[in-house]
């Protein structure tokens, strides 16, 4: 069965950072993009950042480009986002899910790990 479990989340003040991780199972992962979505409270979740399968190229979303990195390891089907400078308008909850551009296994959706970022 299909299954993402991420970690990493926390209470960091504002420019601090943080690395969350994501394993999954159930899937061949080398055989997928893998990316990042986010939840704040009372708003749709979003996408933040994407990887190919390959991890040859990758997407951000404009507010966390250059703050933000997606990382991914095949052999232990993992796949990470360094958040660097985090800011208050980050605080959500972070999910992982296959695809590139949008969520592939869109029935397994993990429970995610909150990420709070205040003073």
């Amino acid at each position: 069965q299909v299954q993402f479990v991420e970690s990493g989340g926390g209470l960091v003040q504002p420019g601090g950072s943080l690395r969350l991780s994501c394993a999954a199972s159930g899937f061949t992962f080398s055989g997928y993009g893998m990316s990042w979505y986010r939840q704040a409270p009372g708003k749709e979740r979003e996408l933040v950042a994407g990887m190919t399968s390959a991890g040859s190229s990758t997407t951000y979303r404009p507010s966390v480009k250059g703050r933000f990195t997606i990382s991914r390891d095949n052999a232990k089907n993992m796949v990470s986002l360094q958040m660097n400078n985090l800011k208050p308008d980050d605080t959500a909850v972070y999910y992982c899910n296959a695809g590139f551009l949008s969520p592939y296994y869109r029935e397994y959706w993990g429970k995610g790990t909150l990420v709070t970022v205040s003073s």
